[in-house]
């Protein structure tokens, strides 16, 4: 396995009770003269981990030597475990969330000396990191996504995407929004069908399936690896072999698995769905609350769901950079690094020119 090349970390602390979280922690071995280094703690999803990261990592903790020379950025890279995911202890309580999650890594952060620091996530890493900013934007400089989450619906989003077919520039979307959403129900509502079965399980029953799984490694990576296929591009799913070596090598692929698989960790980590599914969305305390902190959004065409712009600023009511990604999917980091990296700094760069 690949994940022997960054020493590990552990921090332990307490909510309700005393759990152990992992984290890598890497700092740039040379800064030039006149960069500053950023803080950026990354969060992963599911059914990813911190290994997702190891490709980007070096690009942003050492730019110069990737070719990346076109700012003054550099970053100081922080990745934790989501308790329950890989080498991070499981939680002992029922409710624990991602709100609680963000609680946890605001002090994983504390605890590391950093007062102020930016953050990034995909995934469950999205809603982390988002509540981590509502919780505490005098902590957060700034806050990249490449998925959002936008609970809020009703009767004006209706009529958005019913115009939007036909006269998209009156209700604000773009030719890009357009292409990436129509025709609307084939590509959002069908393709979510079609998508979101393990998302009913792991809401509901997550112990019943995950006890299977962690009972068979071949099980196992089949049920993860069909992920890795369909989210990184939906005409994979047509092709015999998943197109799972178009985009990853099988090294890389069976060492997210051989996490899951070594650490037991499959069920605690579908237990998180649960845990948060199991409210309504639009209830809950941060769905109620706006994001202010400068925020930046990259988009990216294989996502398995598109927000356009005008609907993710009824949330996020400071977007600094909205970028049209050229191309990747759902796991930007582990698919496309260079990518992500270049709009990070991007974004970074001009959040510190505000």
């Amino acid at each position: 396995m690949l994940i022997t090349i960054l020493p590990p970390s552990f921090f332990r602390v307490q909510s309700r009770n005393w759990i152990d979280i992992h984290f890598i922690h890497v700092k740039p071995s040379y800064v030039p003269h006149g960069r500053a280094v950023q803080p950026l703690l990354m969060v992963h999803g599911w059914p990813g981990s911190f290994y997702e990261f190891y490709k980007i990592i070096p690009l942003l903790t050492e730019p110069a030597a990737h070719g990346l020379n076109e700012g003054d950025v550099v970053f100081e890279v922080i990745c934790p475990s989501i308790p329950g995911y890989g080498f991070s202890e499981a939680p002992h309580q029922k409710g624990f969330d991602t709100v609680a999650t963000a609680r946890i890594f605001h002090k994983l952060m504390n605890r590391l000396g950093f007062k102020e620091y930016y953050l990034q996530g995909g995934d469950w890493g999205s809603r982390i990191t988002t509540n981590m900013a509502q919780m505490l934007p005098q902590s957060v400089k700034g806050l990249h996504l490449n998925l959002i989450f936008v609970n809020k619906q009703g009767l004006r989003r209706m009529i958005s995407v019913m115009l939007g077919a036909y006269v998209p520039w009156l209700v604000g979307l773009s030719r890009e929004d357009v292409r990436r959403m129509y025709p609307f129900i084939q590509k959002n509502i069908y393709e979510l069908l079609r998508e979101s079965g393990y998302l009913h399980i792991q809401a509901t029953k997550p112990d019943t399936a995950g006890c299977g799984l962690n009972d068979s490694p071949v099980g196992l990576a089949a049920y993860i690896l069909e992920k890795f296929s369909t989210w990184t591009d939906k005409s994979f799913l047509h092709q015999d072999d998943g197109g799972l070596e178009s985009k990853y090598s099988l090294d890389e692929l069976l060492t997210n698995v051989m996490i899951y698989w070594v650490t037991s960790s499959i069920v605690s980590s579908m237990r998180f769905y649960k845990e948060n599914i199991s409210k309504d969305p639009g209830l809950t305390a941060d769905a109620r609350v706006g994001v202010y902190v400068p925020t930046g959004i990259a988009a990216f065409p294989q996502e398995i769901v598109h927000t356009p712009h005008v609907w993710a600023k009824k949330i996020f009511k400071n977007i600094i950079t909205y970028s049209y990604m050229p191309r990747g999917g759902h796991f930007a980091a582990f698919e496309e690094p260079k990518l992500l990296a270049q709009d990070i700094m991007h974004f970074v760069r001009k959040v510190e020119q505000l």
